[in-house]
């Protein structure tokens, strides 16, 4: 090794150690290529030898990342048995939640303690909804997971690792505490239904971001051992065959709003992680007529997000869903940004549609309770990389989610201003 190679790792070595990062343990030295669904596991071994080789821009984001995943330190492990009620079916380990946007229409008696009927109040969150039900613990897990997962790879702190190992263990795979894989029982509505189809969004909308999370566990990270990797596998698979085969399932992926391009992400998602990288391939295919098409009009709108009372939150959703297909269809070797329909309709028109709001330089022209304008910032950063040069001159323009830009680290978009439902 020369003598200015040397002084090159010397220099690293020191300034991992003053911030508290993991430092390469020879010049040579690469960390692992995580095998991940939607994130591209190659662009994060790069960011990781950028991070370790001294990027002072990469280290400020990774501190903004760390600092999410510590306030996960001393919180859980969660559980679906932890819940006051089991679901109706009786079962304790069946996730429970209730739909968030309906309300009772009479005070609550003896004879009616849940105040029925229910009526639905379109984006109003019912406060119900987040006691007595799985609902915020597994948003919990999910999140958690994945800070954590995140952080443990561009750091090596093993407390990172350790804890994202038991919050996994807990939720799906220890015997007492495991949730069963299917979604009978999500979004119930009292006295009218015991669970929903559209229940399946409460996983659809974030799971594939936990198949991340084992996936960066599984390059080599201490406490997740290769039991708890074929054990996952399996939940995986189990639930993989409830959502392709039960009625809740098949009547899910028949939606055509944001539900049926969740749908698509999380079956993919799970196809992909389990080997079935078929099934993800016609998955992202299907897509392009089956929801870009009919979803999205030739000047970028998306009319059913539209007619929503939350029609900004709701656009830039139904987008995560997109963009985080196209992410699993880059691994798939399907181009997803690559498709224009019969009338010109594309991800990339849909994500220019939001840009004058997203940017300030123009106000949303349509219904929104609780504008938030970085809610599009995740979005505006994927189809900047996947080459529309409107998003990329708009990127300097973007507001900065709360917690920080973390797109530098996990660059596949989350729902930032996120709401239930």
């Amino acid at each position: 090794m020369s003598m200015r190679s040397r002084l090159c790792l010397l220099l690293t070595v020191l300034a991992a150690c003053a911030t508290g990062l993991s430092a390469p343990t020879s010049a040579h030295s690469a960390p692992r290529v995580p095998h991940t669904v939607v994130l591209d596991g190659a662009r994060m071994q790069q960011t990781k030898l950028r991070l370790d080789r001294g990027d002072r821009q990469l280290r400020r984001t990774v501190a903004a990342l760390t600092a999410r995943a510590d306030r996960w330190l001393d919180q859980g492990p969660w559980t679906v048995v932890d819940k006051p009620r089991p679901a109706p079916g009786g079962d304790v380990h069946d996730y429970l939640s209730q739909a968030p946007y309906w309300w009772p229409s009479q005070a609550p008696t003896t004879d009616n303690p849940w105040g029925c009927p229910y009526v639905q109040r379109d984006g109003e969150r019912n406060p119900e909804v987040d006691s007595g039900t799985d609902r915020q613990d597994v948003e919990k897990t999910f999140d958690s997971a994945y800070d954590l997962s995140l952080a443990w790879y561009y750091t090596g702190d093993r407390r990172y690792a350790e804890k994202a190992g038991q919050v996994l263990r807990t939720w799906f795979l220890d015997p007492d505490t495991r949730m069963n894989p299917n979604l009978d029982h999500a979004q119930f509505i009292p006295c009218k239904y015991d669970g929903r189809a559209i229940g399946i969004i409460d996983f659809s909308q974030s799971y594939t971001a936990v198949l991340d999370a084992i996936a960066l566990l599984e390059t080599g990270a201490p406490g997740w051992s290769r039991t708890d990797r074929t054990a996952m596998t399996r939940w995986n698979a189990d639930f993989l065959d409830w959502l392709a085969h039960s009625e809740f399932g098949t009547q899910e992926a028949a939606a055509t709003n944001n539900h049926g391009t969740f749908y698509d992400l999380l079956l993919a998602g799970l196809a992909y992680a389990t080997g079935d990288k078929g099934l993800a391939r016609r998955t992202v295919l299907d897509a392009r007529a089956r929801r870009i098409a009919p979803q999205i009009a030739a000047d970028g709108s998306q009319p059913q997000e539209l007619a929503r009372t939350r029609s900004w939150h709701y656009s830039t959703f139904d987008l995560v869903a997109y963009t985080r297909l196209a992410g699993i269809g880059r691994h798939v070797g399907v181009d997803l940004w690559a498709y224009r329909g019969p009338d010109g309709q594309s991800l990339f028109n849909a994500v220019d549609y939001l840009l004058p709001a997203a940017t300030a330089t123009a106000p949303w022209p349509h219904p929104e309770l609780d504008f938030h304008r970085y809610a599009a910032t995740d979005v505006v950063h994927a189809a900047a990389d996947a080459g529309d040069r409107r998003a990329r001159r708009a990127v300097h323009l973007l507001q900065e989610p709360p917690g920080g830009d973390l797109w530098a680290l996990r660059p596949a978009a989350e729902q930032l201003d996120s709401i239930a439902g």
